[in-house]
Formats: structure tokens, sequence, C-alpha cells
């Protein structure tokens, strides 16, 4: 094991922590791959719709969480790629103009032009998370994905600028320090769910990444290869459990639990004969209900959930345009008929995402939606061990790299830097 290699990625969600241990692999810097080592899991009950509600209590589930790690990779991290998400997430566009400096634009110039857009004013009480370009445009010729080496003297970048509450940022932070380790970088969540689950033919096309989690939805529409659009939803899976647990009278812990052992999030797949039981209570005793009404409950909730998510997407301009359909992730989309509903609120074609690209090693302890954005958190870590493997240094610098492979380094750098 090479311990300079190894990632860990975290996911602190509203409903459950979980962390990933691995070890980059493969060619690099052009093919990495992720060797999954360790995976672990905790309770979290510090969060309130992705946003830290107690430092201590997510301490807690932090430090529970990356110990199963550590213990089953049989390593010790000291940082980690953490994911952020939550309604406090705004996204915008900026634009950066430059002149030219000779008639061929050199990647110096696009390094100018990004810097413009990124120069945005952002109010004090917000933190700049990624910045992202989109496109750019070569005097009047629109549309251009890289212009490095085109004739022009005057280049325009479109920016997706995404930033995230200070406050929120500061106190999740805290909350992994706390913890005993260093925060490498913060990741918005449906980001590195997209990088897990999403191909670059669907981004191509256009695709709508829906990611279920416990306290919120999160939703990244993706058109001509790039993010065009993020927005959080304050519903999720607990929003589910607690119609359950008012509509058939059962405890938390007892509604999470007959959720995911019979729920089904589309009515017309369950058979109305069927009951389920229901546990007893003093003064009821036993009980059973009619399956039917459980999934009735479910369906009801999913398909507000859903046609919200349609409604984002409409709002955005993007209704007519996700020639991949979407793709749904997170623990919410593990839910029986969760696809079926979907399909039927959207019109179009919808599939459950599941990490599977570029990966090795404990394939099993990952092989499900739920693990989509701790597996996206550990390839973005992924990609930036490529890159740092992509900058001849050290030895091989003071052996005179030629520019053949300053040329190398260069290309596997802007193609890893556009992680999105």
């Amino acid at each position: 094991m090479n311990t300079d290699r190894l990632v860990a990625g975290l996911d602190v969600g509203s409903g459950t922590t979980t962390a990933i241990i691995g070890e980059v692999v493969g060619d690099l810097p052009r093919h990495p791959v992720l060797k999954v080592l360790g995976v672990g899991q905790a309770r979290t009950t510090g969060l309130r719709r992705g946003v830290v509600a107690d430092i201590e209590e997510t301490t807690q589930s932090i430090r529970r969480a990356m110990s199963d790690a550590e213990r089953m990779a049989g390593a010790r991290v000291e940082a980690v790629f953490c994911g952020i998400g939550g309604s406090h997430v705004h996204a915008m566009t900026s634009k950066g103009i430059v002149a030219v400096s000779a008639n061929e634009i050199s990647r110096a110039d696009v390094n100018r032009a990004n810097e413009v857009a990124r120069a945005q004013a952002i109010p004090q009480d917000r933190e700049l998370l990624h910045a992202i370009p989109q496109e750019y445009t070569v005097d009047k010729a629109g549309g251009v994905r890289d212009p490095v080496g085109m004739v022009g003297t005057r280049l325009e970048t479109e920016m997706y600028l995404v930033t995230i509450g200070a406050n929120e940022a500061t106190n999740l932070r805290k909350a992994v320090e706390r913890a005993g380790y260093r925060v490498h970088e913060l990741v918005l969540e449906p980001l590195a769910s997209a990088l897990a689950v999403l191909s670059e033919d669907e981004k191509e096309l256009g695709v709508g990444l829906v990611e279920m989690g416990a306290g919120t939805t999160d939703v990244a529409v993706f058109h001509e290869g790039k993010i065009r659009h993020v927005a959080s939803l304050p519903f999720g899976g607990g929003s589910v459990t607690n119609d359950v647990v008012h509509g058939l009278g059962l405890t938390q812990a007892d509604a999470e639990r007959i959720k995911e052992t019979w729920g089904c999030a589309y009515e017309p797949l369950v058979d109305p004969s069927e009951v389920i039981p229901l546990p007893g209570t003093p003064g009821q005793g036993e009980r059973q209900v009619p399956r039917e009404l459980l999934a009735h409950i479910i369906h009801q909730r999913m398909d507000e959930i859903f046609s919200l998510v349609h409604r984002e997407v409409e709002k955005a301009g993007y209704g007519a345009r996700l020639g991949a359909g979407l793709v749904l992730t997170g623990g919410g989309s593990t839910l029986l008929g969760a696809p079926e509903l979907a399909m039927e609120v959207f019109g179009g074609g919808v599939r459950v995402g599941v990490a599977q690209q570029h990966l090795a090693g404990l394939l099993d302890a990952v092989d499900s939606p739920r693990f989509a954005t701790v597996v996206g958190l550990a390839q973005y870590g992924k990609n930036r061990v490529a890159l740092g493997a992509a900058a001849p240094s050290g030895r091989r610098a003071m052996a005179g790299a030629g520019p053949g492979m300053d040329k190398l380094a260069q290309r596997v750098k802007t193609w890893l830097q556009d992680f999105f």
C-alpha cells in the first residue's frame, strides 16, 4: 500500500455519515483507478437538512465512521475530501473578457479570462466553492470548448460559480477537525455524485441527477458536457419516514424499518390483498395493515418530491433538453418503485445510479446508490492525486523533462481540473 496515494471521502448526511478510504492505483496520470480499501458508516444526529446543528454530535458521527473505515482499510488518514450541500448553496454564471496577447490564443490567455470571471464579488457571508468553466467565445464565435491555439483578438469565458454559506462551511470544517482530521477540500455533494455515476455521454446529451438524501433532495442538471443548474429541495427520505410515523402511528425507528422492509414508492406495484405486520403498542397490541396503505403514504410524498424536481428542471429551462433522462441516487432512490414513479412524473427515461466507473477493490461494499456521494468524493480526491502526478517535479524535473513531457502534463492538468 502506497500511503502517499491514499484518499478519503466523507459524506456527512442528515441521516447517516459515511466514510470511504481508497488507494489511487493504475496508470498515473492518464488512467487513475480508485481501489476501495475501507468503508465506515455511523448514524448522524447533529445535522438538520444538510447543515450542522450540533457540532459535538456531528463530530462523534464523523469519528465513528472514519474509525470504521480506517479499521477496515488497515490504514490511517489525516485529511478528507468532505461533501457539503443544503439550501445555503447558490450558483450563478459569471463572464470574463480579455484581449488576446498575440494572434494565437495561449493557455495564459485562457487562465486570465478565467481569473476575470472568477473575480466576481462574493458577499462576506458567502464562500466560493467551485468555479467551473462552461464555454468560451473567440471574437464572435461561441460554444468553444478549448480555445487554445485558435486565432482571435478577444476571448470571453463563461464561468459557473458555486457559493456556500460561510458559517455552514466553517461549522462543518470545525466538526471534521474536532474528530481529528483535516479538510482537504469541500466538494458540492451532487457534483461528487455526478462524478461517480454519470457517463460523459449522459452529460453531453443532457441529464438530471437527483440525489435523494434523508434531509434534502439535491438536483444537478448537465447539458453539453457541463453543469448548468444546481438546486436543493428541503424534502428527502426523512420526510417520507415522518409521514409513515403519523399515518400509521409508529415510532421514528419503527417507521424507518417498516419503510425499508415493506415500503414501495409506486402504489400500482403493490398487491391490494397483501397485509404487513406492525409493531404492537401497550394500548393496541399486534396490528396488521394493508401494504397498499403504506405504499399510498409513501407514493404521495415521493410524488410531491419528484414534482418539485420536475418544476425545478423546467424553471431552469431544461425540461425538454434532457436527452439522457434522469439518474436517481442516494438512499431514497433505493425504495422499490422509485424509478417507476419518477418515470411517470417526468415522462422520460429514468435509471438508478450506482458508482462503478474506475473502481477496484471492495466493490461490493459500495454497490448501492446510497454510496454514490462518498465514492464521488474519493474519486475527486483520486483526480487530485493524478493531477499532482501530472506535474513534472523532483527528480524527474531535475533530470530535465523535455517539452513533450511538459505538454503532456499540461493536457492532463487541464483535463483533471475540469472535473465537472
